[in-house]
Parts: structure tokens; sequence; C-alpha cells
């Protein structure tokens, strides 16, 4: 599972590298139609052409932030959104209750890949060493790293 968080994070700095701004006009249909279906009501929406794929950057709602990489088919490759720590499933507060037990959450995004799901987050205290964990919906720590 490493390998996997380890692909989603090489794919975002690389897109980083390749990432070019464009207009919305320059989105095949099909992925634009999939994104307002998907997404009606989505502000801010900004596009970018990354090698074969076109990633939207919006926002649903106040501070709820999503990111979805398209290929040129429609099809959803990653959807990385803001994520709360009140929906997070009780495998995952479990794991965090029984692992990092006195942290505080920030920063927690929820990662999808196909059907996979990994919670991606800062755990944060005064008194221990701040914590990057990745998390999966089993409540399986994937990635654990000092922040």
């Amino acid at each position: 599972m490493k390998i996997y968080i380890f692909s989603i994070l090489s794919l975002l700095s690389i897109g980083i590298l390749h990432a070019q701004d464009i207009y919305q006009e320059q989105v095949p249909s099909i992925v634009l139609n999939n994104f307002t279906a998907d997404f009606e009501g989505a502000k801010d929406i900004e596009w970018e052409r990354n090698n074969a794929h076109y990633v939207v950057e919006f926002e649903m709602g106040w501070g709820n932030d999503h990111e979805i990489w398209y290929t040129a088919g429609g099809d959803v490759v990653l959807h990385e959104e803001d994520y709360s720590v009140m929906d997070l499933p009780d495998t995952v507060r479990e794991r965090l209750n029984d692992d990092f037990k006195g942290y505080s959450i920030d920063d927690l995004v929820k990662i999808t890949k196909k059907d996979q799901v990994v919670y991606e987050m800062e755990l944060n205290s005064f008194f221990k060493k701040d914590w990057e964990v990745v998390i999966d919906q089993g409540g399986s720590v994937m990635e654990k790293r000092l922040d």
C-alpha cells in the first residue's frame, strides 16, 4: 500500500511540474459534463491540463476544497477533498485513539483513487512530535512520517 501512496504523491508532484492552466472551453465536453453532473453548485472552478489529465480545483461550500483528475474520456483518476474529523469512519477513529491519543488532527484530506480510499492528515501535539499520517478506510496506518 505504500506504493499506492507513493504513486499518488508522484502523480501530484509530476503534475505540478507539467500542469498548465486552461480555460473551461478547452476541457473536453465529456469531462465537463461529468464534472457538472457530479458537482452541481461548485464554485471557484479552475482547470489545468496535466499531460493526459484534466485537473479541476473547486469548492463545494465554504472551505470544502476539492481536486479531481480526469482522463480525456471523462473517467475520474483521483479525487482529493477536504474532510471533516466528524465524518471519519469508526475504524480510522479507533486507530487514531489507539495509536495517537492526545493528538489533534489538522489538514485532513480524503483521497480516493478508483475503489481505494485513504485519509491523510497532520497530527499535532504540544508535548510530542508532530506526524503526517495516512490511514486507509480499514484503519491500517499506510504511512507515518515526522512532520
